[in-house]
């Protein structure tokens, strides 16, 4: 039997001996967490999270991007020309060009006297071909290069190489010829753009110098994240990756913070960053440079200050009135979801759960104390307004400021003029038109059903070398996604049955984020469960708590799972980041489903 087989099966048989610890659930305690006679939080325990947060950085930050790149470049307008001469006349077998922004082409031209050329090549540079190294053929024995564009492309540098593989000397200084030692031996992920990034790391460097942006699709802010880590480390791979692989590193402790105010147990809250540390989808999307991964942080950002402000010193009943200084929290789930739908629209749909479980929370006060609450009500409604609608419009509409910029206006005055409110109304038509007509098709799409069984993976990368091969893709851990989908049948149990409102509160942030695709008709990827998995993990912390409060050998079930979870990681981690690997070894080893991408 081959491993491709044993491996799933083998999963799915640990998985249920997992779940044959559980207690029965018609008897258990449900978490329940008080400040006053919970675990306290120890030494120990963010030692603990402080060491999984830095070995996970450790991995993300490595092998994320090259940090070099051409940063002098050189435009030609529609049908301009520039001749480079070289050191001597040599045997030309090949070139390497870096394409900046900017669409268009040119031919390359070889000439031996500088007068009489023939085209030898053309480099197409389109919407596709931005930010990224070419690998071009010609042959000819040449002095002279003459480039002629069309369009208006943007060109970073130009390296020639000769028959025994050695890059050729300039004799001429330009732009295009003063950085040849960052020429790379050939284009990879590595050293140029892929998958969205052709978009979104084009538009953050757009932004930067104050051009209109080419992908409007989505609201502004995700794009200026990128466009700060490319301030800081330049623009290079690993410049226009950075502010999105921080963010995933920051979403250890986040997510460590959530489940310590939901469990209040130190175990399981170290657990809940061990798996999210391990989840693959959260691995790999924030390591490229798309909007998704702010979407998530500030989507988990606002789901855990609104459980503060729902549970403020409780087990697991609702406050009938929110502590004093509760409101703060509140008010920051409001600021995060404004911060989040200024990142991407997908967070709208987070903040339809969010009102949700607020218009839950006081439908459960009223049938419990209706004259008591009802002024209580009022002022929570008018708090809500400004927090969670009048902010958050407030929010989207200032990150609109590049848009202005890039018309010629400057300043805080911009905000009020007729000019940039018609622009940011104008984006919003063009957005709700671009999503709800997309038709396009792609061999990896996938549906929501396809997401929750982890079946279909979007493959991000792909290059070959001759039996070896480089490749990665978005999916979930399969021991956590196949774990947490059972692990959200005992949610339900809990909150329809034992009216465990933590239960509900988990459950209803998953599906928000997961129903409204149910619906979508357009086409759709695996990285769109990226939210969901993250609630996964919580799932399984929900479940971790269970056997925590209720099993004297809690630990063995507990800790193996999450250790399996672990395992997965370390051993799909080559394929995870685009090592090199045999062909026939990395499909006999991680093609566990016949519709995984490897």
């Amino acid at each position: 039997m081959k491993p491709t087989t044993i491996f799933p099966i083998l999963a799915a048989l640990l998985i249920l001996i997992f779940y044959f610890f559980l207690p029965p659930l018609h008897r258990c305690a449900l978490p329940k967490r008080r400040l006053d006679g919970g675990e306290r939080e120890s030494r120990l325990e963010r030692i603990a999270v402080a060491l999984v947060t830095l070995l996970y950085a450790i991995a993300a930050f490595s092998h994320l991007g090259s940090m070099k790149a051409p940063q002098t470049s050189v435009t030609l307008r529609e049908g301009e020309s520039l001749t480079l001469e070289l050191g001597g006349e040599y045997e030309i077998t090949r070139a390497m060009a870096y394409s900046v922004i900017g669409t268009g082409g040119y031919t390359l031209a070889l000439s031996d006297d500088g007068e009489s050329f023939f085209d030898a090549c053309e480099l197409d540079q389109n919407y596709v071909a931005l930010l990224k190294w070419h690998e071009l053929t010609l042959q000819g024995r040449a002095r002279f290069v003459r480039l002629t564009a069309w369009g208006d492309p943007e060109l970073g540098e130009l390296t020639l190489f000769g028959p025994d593989g050695a890059a050729l000397a300039w004799r001429t200084m330009s732009e295009l010829t003063d950085e040849q030692a960052l020429t790379p031996a050939q284009p990879s992920f590595f050293n140029s753009s892929y998958f969205d990034e052709i978009y979104h790391a084009r538009t953050a460097l757009e932004h930067m110098r104050g051009m209109h942006p080419y992908e409007i699709s989505h609201p502004p802010l995700g794009k200026l994240l990128i466009a700060l880590g490319m301030a800081i480390w330049g623009v290079t791979p690993f410049g226009w990756r950075f502010t999105g692989t921080l963010f995933g590193a920051a979403m250890l402790p986040l997510v460590y913070a959530f489940a310590r105010r939901l469990f209040g147990r130190g175990s399981v809250s170290v657990c809940c960053t061990i798996l999210l540390a391990a989840e693959f989808m959260h691995f790999v999307q924030t390591r490229i440079a798309t909007i998704d991964t702010y979407g998530v942080f500030f989507t988990l950002a606002m789901y855990y200050f609104m459980f503060r402000w729902l549970f403020p010193d409780s087990g697991d009943d609702l406050s009938p009135a929110p502590a004093e200084g509760r409101a703060s929290d509140l008010a920051l789930s409001g600021v995060f979801f404004g911060v989040g739908a200024a990142c991407k629209w997908t967070c709208l749909y987070a903040g339809a759960g969010l009102g949700v479980i607020w218009a839950l929370h006081w439908i459960f006060l009223l049938a419990r104390e209706k004259k008591k609450v009802l002024g209580a009500l009022g002022k929570n409604i008018l708090f809500c307004l400004c927090f969670f609608v009048l902010i958050p419009a407030l929010i989207y509409y200032v990150s609109y400021y590049p848009y202005g910029a890039a018309r010629g206006m400057h300043g805080i005055g911009m905000f009020f003029k007729k000019e940039y409110l018609q622009t940011v109304l104008d984006n919003q038509g063009y957005m709700f038109r671009y999503h709800s007509g997309v038709n396009a098709t792609h061999p990896y799409s996938s549906r929501w059903y396809q997401w929750m069984l982890d079946i279909r993976p979007i493959l991000y990368y792909l290059s070959y070398n001759g039996a070896a091969r480089s490749s990665f893709g978005a999916f979930t851990n399969p021991i956590l996604c196949w774990g947490g989908l059972i692990g959200l049948f005992v949610l339900l149990f809990c909150a329809l049955f034992r009216r465990g409102k933590k239960a509900l509160f988990l459950l209803l942030g998953y599906f928000a984020q997961l129903v409204p695709w149910m619906f979508i008709s357009r086409i759709t990827f695996a990285y769109h469960y990226f939210p969901c998995s993250v609630f996964l993990v919580l799932v399984l912390g929900y479940v971790f708590c269970l056997m925590r409060d209720n099993l004297a050998n809690w630990r063995v079930p507990v800790w193996g799972f999450t250790a399996l979870v672990a395992a997965a990681f370390v051993f799909f981690y080559p394929a995870l980041w685009g090592a090199e690997l045999d062909t026939q070894s990395a499909s006999l080893l991680y093609r566990w489903l016949p519709t995984w991408p490897f």
